[in-house]
Protein backbone atom coordinates (compact mmCIF):
# COMPACT_ATOMS: atom_id res chain seq x y z
CA UNK A 1 0.00 0.00 0.00
CA UNK A 2 1.53 3.00 -0.83
CA UNK A 3 0.81 6.72 0.66
CA UNK A 4 -1.65 7.67 -2.08
CA UNK A 5 -3.86 5.09 -1.64
CA UNK A 6 -3.58 5.35 1.91
CA UNK A 7 -4.42 8.96 1.98
CA UNK A 8 -7.46 7.55 -0.32
CA UNK A 9 -8.93 5.07 2.32
CA UNK A 10 -8.73 7.67 5.04
CA UNK A 11 -10.47 10.10 3.15
CA UNK A 12 -13.46 7.47 2.20
CA UNK A 13 -13.60 6.05 5.69
CA UNK A 14 -14.19 9.89 7.17
CA UNK A 15 -16.80 9.59 4.24
CA UNK A 16 -18.55 6.93 5.29
CA UNK A 17 -18.36 7.53 9.22
CA UNK A 18 -19.33 11.20 9.30
CA UNK A 19 -21.33 11.57 5.98
CA UNK A 20 -23.26 8.82 5.18
CA UNK A 21 -26.61 9.27 6.90
CA UNK A 22 -27.97 5.67 5.29
CA UNK A 23 -29.58 3.40 7.79
CA UNK A 24 -28.46 -0.36 7.20
CA UNK A 25 -30.12 -3.22 9.71
CA UNK A 26 -27.07 -5.47 9.04
CA UNK A 27 -23.67 -2.98 9.45
CA UNK A 28 -22.88 -0.36 11.10
CA UNK A 29 -21.68 2.13 8.48
CA UNK A 30 -19.27 4.38 11.52
CA UNK A 31 -17.75 1.33 12.09
CA UNK A 32 -16.80 0.36 8.74
CA UNK A 33 -15.68 3.82 8.29
CA UNK A 34 -13.67 3.85 11.58
CA UNK A 35 -11.83 0.37 10.32
CA UNK A 36 -11.27 2.11 6.72
CA UNK A 37 -9.50 5.14 8.24
CA UNK A 38 -7.28 2.91 10.76
CA UNK A 39 -6.22 0.97 7.64
CA UNK A 40 -5.75 3.89 6.24
CA UNK A 41 -3.82 5.49 8.95
CA UNK A 42 -1.60 1.83 9.48
CA UNK A 43 -0.72 1.86 5.66
CA UNK A 44 0.65 5.31 5.98
CA UNK A 45 2.39 4.43 8.30
CA UNK A 46 4.06 1.27 7.14
CA UNK A 47 4.59 3.69 3.82
CA UNK A 48 6.56 6.63 5.19
CA UNK A 49 8.44 4.25 7.52
CA UNK A 50 9.72 1.80 4.12
CA UNK A 51 10.35 5.17 2.25
CA UNK A 52 12.56 6.38 4.75
CA UNK A 53 16.28 6.31 3.43
CA UNK A 54 18.47 3.70 4.86
CA UNK A 55 21.84 3.61 5.77
CA UNK A 56 24.12 2.43 2.83
CA UNK A 57 25.94 -0.73 2.34
CA UNK A 58 29.12 -1.74 3.58
CA UNK A 59 32.04 -1.72 1.37
CA UNK A 60 35.21 -4.20 0.80
CA UNK A 61 37.73 -3.88 -1.06
CA UNK A 62 40.63 -6.15 -1.72
CA UNK A 63 44.14 -5.76 -3.35
CA UNK A 64 46.83 -8.25 -3.95
CA UNK A 65 49.93 -7.54 -5.17
CA UNK A 66 53.41 -9.47 -5.12
CA UNK A 67 56.43 -7.98 -3.26
CA UNK A 68 59.41 -7.63 -5.86
CA UNK A 69 62.19 -8.97 -3.78
CA UNK A 70 60.52 -11.47 -1.98
CA UNK A 71 58.11 -12.82 -4.63
CA UNK A 72 55.66 -12.95 -1.84
CA UNK A 73 51.80 -11.86 -2.30
CA UNK A 74 50.68 -9.30 0.07
CA UNK A 75 46.85 -9.11 0.36
CA UNK A 76 45.03 -5.80 2.05
CA UNK A 77 41.13 -5.93 2.72
CA UNK A 78 39.06 -2.82 3.79
CA UNK A 79 36.05 -2.38 4.92
CA UNK A 80 33.83 0.58 5.39
CA UNK A 81 30.28 2.26 5.24
CA UNK A 82 28.95 4.11 3.00
CA UNK A 83 26.32 7.13 3.34
CA UNK A 84 25.77 8.40 7.15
Amino acid sequence: MRIGSSIFLIALGAIVAFAVQVQVSFIDLALVGYILMGVGVVGLIASLVLAAPRRQARVSESRSMVDPATGETVTRRESRDTGL
